[in-house]
């Protein structure tokens, strides 16, 4: 055919959009920015029956009301973009919550296709639907489908191309909101079509709707062009004021109703239930694991075994990784003759691979984590979590909706700080964004990954890692609570969490979405690390000592020798002590880099908590990214190594600090120095540098007060041992 439309997936959370979104396009998206925001728009490109179709995946929401980003940029997108055809994705088993957005999205004049997705699950749930009437009577074809099956994607492709194309599937009808609501409409799009603040980019019905709704979007944009007209400001107000007259509620209130109505009027004379009313299998289990005695025990528990399960089948794996990392360093010291040291070789072995490869061998750790993330989300499980935790939220001082970036912040800080948008009240939105790095997020876990199993036992790594998380949520809920009861006094807003039904996730669901997340760390290992990694190893390298003390060493080795061949020395007490000078002029080396003397001049501040100069050097990169503590700890511990030294990262820790010094390492990374881009999305979702350095320097300072007392009270207990 030739043709080339665009189509814009639209829909709830939770409808399996995205689901439909990935079988259409294979997985292969491009994410970028919409305009004037940070909310993400996923595109993709398929061909159907040789017409070339852009598919856009538009933010999910429950309408298009534009109280948040989301919504705003899903409606604005519509409006102005002006796809060929919209695909409004609805999950069939909960249709009348659902067709609300649909309801919207005919009052846009869109041309729409509504995409009946799970029709197994409604259809298991004793829903029958006589779709020709209910398209009849909404004026948009309908089409079934089973997104987790691709089951229907074919007709429904068809049927979107053919309404892009123009072609009248079924007749639209004006939608009617009841006697008093309509007449009113009708002044009001009439007094637009007689001024001149009318604009071509809006459907006039439409405006009109929205001004007697009072919507804030669509005020604004007459304010940008002179204000609202006069006669058009003069219907409305006389409207708005009839109305409350006549049913004593504000007009937004009636055309929600009026909606619903529509809604109601509809399902009831094309949909049937075949299964009396009773509770079916994900009622039962919603009254166990959402009940106030037992839910928050057995989200623990749940996150305990991810937690348990992460490390026993990723510590394999991750020591396969380590193997190749220390076979390819002894590999590429090969390249240059025995003893010769050159700091090309020091580059390659100790900064990319000490650096970069220590990191990188926790990426199995970080995919089974994702996974099983992204199981609990994809299953119905994670909104169940973030129902119970809403019940905390409010006891704390919190909107219940701040649960929601919190669970992000597991991923990463930076779209979590982005997620508190979502949250109306800036009250709301400042504190969230200030505990929100106490989320341990994943360029914490292999700092984690690094030391756990360097001083715990296996039966106590999976509790550790629990632990440490639960330490971090439990720091935030106090903190909140802090500043709740200080800065920021006030009441919280009501929030109404929404729950999905359970499902089964798809094997294709979770490898993309735990791929997605370790591409990205490893996008990041190779790119901002990787150029950390190296500054590290200058820093770390240079200035080298003066060439009178590697004269005095060569000596000292040369005279130790000559003991050796003459006898006077063994074997045994030669090599000890040759060594000993050897590892003598690597920690003089280090002390005398532009790192150590930035280290040793910040170690009486990090003595108190049990660290000495080399961990500090770590945290300075961690300042930076997280992940460069583990790279530095590398680097740091990779120079001065023989070339047949390829001991694991690990055991070199372990023989040089305490558990008690592990946990306090964990504690602090926890807790303190959020990394920079932190610190950056901070200043820009608050607009305001104190509030971010308020985050930074405060977090810093709790972290060095909590881990000092740990490591003072541990040491007077004999944990330090």
């Amino acid at each position: 055919m030739g043709d080339r439309f665009t189509i814009a997936l639209a829909g709830n959370p939770n409808s399996g959009k995205t689901t439909i979104f990935n079988r259409l396009t294979g997985g292969h998206q491009h994410v970028g920015n919409y305009p004037g925001v940070t909310v993400e728009i996923k595109r993709g490109a398929v061909t159907h029956d040789g017409t070339q179709l852009s598919l856009i995946d538009l933010p999910g929401t429950y309408s298009l009301t534009a109280l948040s980003e989301d919504e705003l940029v899903a409606r604005n997108f519509i409006i102005r973009n002006k796809p060929d055809v919209v695909i409004d994705v609805i999950d069939a088993s909960s249709l009348e919550r659902q067709l609300y957005l649909a309801i919207q999205l005919i009052e846009l004049g869109a041309p729409l296709v509504l995409a009946f997705n799970m029709s197994d699950v409604a259809g298991r749930a004793g829903f029958e639907f006589d779709l020709p009437l209910l398209s009849s009577l909404l004026g948009v074809p309908i089409v079934q489908t089973v997104g987790s099956k691709g089951t229907g994607l074919d007709e429904l492709m068809d049927v979107a191309v053919r309404v892009a194309g123009g072609e009248t599937i079924v007749e639209r009808k004006p939608l009617s909101y009841g006697r008093d609501l309509d007449s009113e409409l009708e002044k009001i799009e009439t007094a637009l079509a007689q001024s001149a603040g009318d604009s071509n980019d809006y459907p006039a019905g439409w405006v009109a709707l929205k001004l007697l709704e009072d919507d804030s979007v669509v005020l604004a944009g007459f304010e940008k062009t002179g204000g609202l007209p006069d006669e058009v400001a003069r219907v409305r107000d006389r409207s708005i004021l009839k109305l409350n007259q006549l049913y004593s509620d504000s007009p937004d209130i009636l055309i929600a109703e009026a909606r619903y109505g529509i809604i109601s009027g509809a399902s009831s004379e094309a949909v049937r239930h075949t299964i009396e009313s009773r509770h079916n299998f994900s009622d039962n289990l919603d009254t166990v694991l959402l009940s106030p005695l037992f839910g928050i025990p057995i989200f623990l528990t749940v996150m305990f075994l991810v937690f348990t399960l992460t490390f026993r089948l990723g510590d394999p794996l991750m020591q396969l990784l380590e193997t190749f990392f220390g076979r390819l360093a002894i590999a590429i010291t090969g390249f240059w003759p025995d003893g010769v040291e050159s700091p090309i070789k020091s580059l390659i072995v100790d900064g990319i691979i000490g650096g970069v490869g220590g990191v990188i061998v926790f990426l199995p750790n970080i995919l089974l984590l994702f996974l099983g993330i992204a199981f609990l989300e994809d299953s119905g499980y994670m909104a169940r979590a973030a129902f119970i935790m809403d019940r905390l939220m409010h006891r704390i001082g919190l909107h219940g909706k701040s649960f929601i970036p919190m669970l992000i912040g597991f991923g990463c800080t930076i779209p979590a700080i982005m997620g508190t948008r979502i949250l109306e009240n800036r009250r709301d939105r400042i504190v969230s964004i200030l505990v929100l790095p106490l989320f341990s997020c994943s360029a914490r876990l292999p700092i984690y990954a690094l030391i756990i199993p360097a001083f715990f036992p296996p039966k106590l790594q999976g509790p550790m890692l629990w632990a440490i998380y639960l330490i971090g949520i439990a720091l935030a809920i106090l903190l909140t609570k802090l500043l709740r009861g200080t800065l920021f006094k006030g009441e919280s807003t009501p929030f109404v969490m929404e729950l999905p039904p359970y499902r089964m996730p798809t094997g294709q669901g979770l490898l993309i979405h735990a791929w997605e997340r370790g591409f990205m760390y490893l996008r990041k290992a190779g790119t901002i690390i990787l150029a950390i990694s190296i500054v590290l190893w200058f820093a770390t390298s240079y200035p080298g000592l003066p060439s009178d003390r590697i004269e005095s060493f060569d000596n000292e080795q040369a005279t130790l020798l000559t003991s050796y061949e003459s006898g006077v020395t063994n074997l045994t007490s030669y090599l000890e002590r040759s060594a000993e000078l050897t590892n003598g002029l690597a920690e003089e080396e280090l002390t005398h880099s532009a790192t150590g003397r930035l280290g040793h001049f910040l170690e009486p501040v990090l003595r108190p908590m049990g660290f000495d100069w080399r961990i500090g050097t770590a945290l300075i990169g961690a300042a930076a990214a997280k992940e460069v503590f583990v790279a530095q700890m590398g680097i740091v511990f990779s120079v001065g190594e023989t070339d047949e030294d390829s001991t694991p990262l690990r055991e070199k820790l372990q023989a040089a600090y305490s558990p008690l010094i592990g946990l306090c390492i964990m504690l602090f990374n926890l807790i303190a120095l959020p990394c920079m881009a932190t610190v950056a999305i901070t200043r820009a979702e608050t607009r305001s540098w104190w509030w971010a350095l308020l985050q930074h320097g405060g977090l810093t300072a709790i972290a060095w007060i909590i881990t000092t007392i740990v490591y003072q009270v541990g040491t007077a207990a004999g944990w330090g041992v």
